[in-house]
């Protein structure tokens, strides 16, 4: 695929950013385009290795390697390169329903277990599939495409963030009638509200969501089944349910001084950011302002670096985000070989961002909060810390050991908590009778995404806890395969 020695005659390239300092001074995507004939040398790069791992999408020690929805990534760089756009964008959407959404917001896993990054730069693979979807947008490719006949079955989607709409945009294309449930004012779940703009525009998620529209799903928002709409009532309607709503219980930490005003979870800060962003461009004040204020995240991840992103553009007055696990290193480690995902240290753009302000990464590792204090009005005002190391306890697992000695107190009036998530929301799930497994999930075997019970289908963080978008993708996209089959007897989606 590409051009059999491109690999040993390019160089890696990449859209140059907006700098840094210029970028946080609004919420608009800041990555710029590359030329055709660049992007066409960027698609050379892709070798002919005949072990494509970048599509196969499996978990190697707990962490995907390659592409979850088995993009047809060689075939479409080769396409790229050979100036075929249009039919590289039809295969691109053979396995994937979002590749705009995937092709900005992706980590790209696949680039992780790119054959080339053995010894060299790994393909572009993620900014290929984002100018390849743009592209056919560009051109008018991109349309809406009804199904021309329809089976008469009704189908039910509950959340309509990636998993959502992923399931119903294959159920509509096999001609059920599908209704997608959203209890927030606006369709797009995490992608709407949990990703901020300057990420993913929001124009972008609308933009696909206008087009499953034109194609016969019907969204019904600021609705929350088991709440807003009976569930007896779905049952009912319904011919089938398939339950997306996402792993969206924050994970919480219980110290000392946590009720102070000023301490939020980072979705709260997220969402509340986006909502009053697109409804006045925060003109509203509807929303958590970090202006002005000593900024803690506590998180390492991506939401961690969003909540770095957001409170730098509202104008903080510093930010430190903290990592209770080491730095990592430069370089892949031993026990970390291709074509696992390379557990290597980076920057993200909100690190990037407060290193061009403040003169350095945010990230302080290896530290621990021990508790928040507050002024006089009961507002957060110091976050109290220690240092730590991972040591092995009597049962020879590793656990954090305090480092005498290093205590250590941030001036702090914003504290945002980007620990993850503990599993879905409980309340629909027990309406419905629906079983969990061991840490909450909605419990559904990969593959099948049947519940306990029957035409009750599970997808996504839901299912398999929180997770990358491009999952919930994968898992939408096979759920809506059992529903079909368990609707019709049998069923051609893939």
């Amino acid at each position: 695929m590409g051009k059999p020695t491109g690999f040993m005659e390019y160089k890696r390239e990449l859209p140059a950013d907006e700098a840094p300092l210029s970028r946080i001074g609004h919420f608009g995507e800041f990555h710029e385009h590359m030329s055709e004939d660049s992007l066409r040398t960027q698609g050379a790069r892709c070798m002919d290795c005949g072990i494509p791992y970048c599509h196969t999408g499996k978990l190697l020690n707990g962490m995907a390697a390659g592409c979850p929805v088995h993009n047809l990534i060689p075939e479409w760089n080769d396409l790229v390169y050979r100036g075929m756009w249009r039919e590289a964008l039809d295969r691109l959407h053979k396995t994937n329903n979002f590749p705009e959404f995937t092709g900005r917001v992706c980590p790209a896993p696949c680039e992780g277990s790119c054959t080339v990054g053995l010894n060299d730069s790994s393909v572009t693979i993620k900014n290929i599939e984002y100018s390849i979807i743009e592209h056919g947008f560009e051109h008018g490719w991109v349309n809406a495409e009804p199904p021309k006949t329809r089976t008469g079955k009704k189908v039910a989607v509950i959340g309509s963030g990636p998993s959502g709409l992923a399931a119903a945009a294959q159920l509509n294309k096999a001609g059920h009638t599908v209704t997608v449930f959203e209890r927030a004012d606006r369709a797009g779940g995490l992608l709407m509200y949990g990703i901020p703009n300057m990420k993913l525009d929001k124009k972008v998620v609308q933009r696909r969501v206008d087009l499953l529209a034109e194609e016969g799903v019907t969204f019904v928002t600021n609705t929350e089944v088991g709440k807003d709409y009976p569930v007896e009532k779905l049952k009912a309607e319904f011919d089938a349910i398939v339950l997306c709503g996402g792993a969206t219980k924050g994970r919480d930490l219980p110290v000392e001084g946590r009720d102070l005003k000023g301490i939020h979870l980072a979705m709260e800060f997220l969402h509340k950011n986006t909502k009053s962003l697109l409804d006045s461009n925060l003109e509203d004040g509807e929303y958590i302002t970090a202006a002005g204020k000593d900024v803690i995240v506590i998180g390492g991840g991506d939401t961690g670096t969003d909540c770095v992103g957001t409170s730098l553009r509202h104008g903080c007055s510093s930010v430190y985000q903290f990592e209770i696990m080491p730095k990592a290193p430069e370089g892949r480690a031993g026990n970390n070989p291709w074509p696992e995902w390379p557990k290597v240290y980076k920057m993200d753009y909100g690190q990037e961002e407060a290193a061009a302000k403040y003169g350095g990464d945010p990230r302080q590792y290896l530290i621990s909060t021990k508790k928040f204090v507050g002024d006089e009005n009961g507002h957060v005002k110091e976050v109290h810390t220690v240092l730590i190391e991972w040591k092995k306890d009597a049962n020879g697992r590793f656990a954090p050991v305090e480092v005498p000695g290093s205590d250590r107190v941030f001036p702090a009036q914003l504290v945002l908590l980007a620990l993850g998530f503990t599993g879905p929301e409980n309340q629909l799930l027990d309406q419905l009778g629906v079983e969990k497994d061991e840490r909450s999930n909605a419990k559904a075997a990969y593959g099948k995404y049947a519940t306990n019970v029957e035409g009750v289908f599970a997808a996504g963080d839901m299912r398999r806890g929180q997770s990358l978008v491009v999952w919930a993708i994968n898992e939408g996209r096979e759920a809506a395969r059992e529903v079909d089959r368990f609707l019709m007897g049998a069923t051609n989606l893939p």
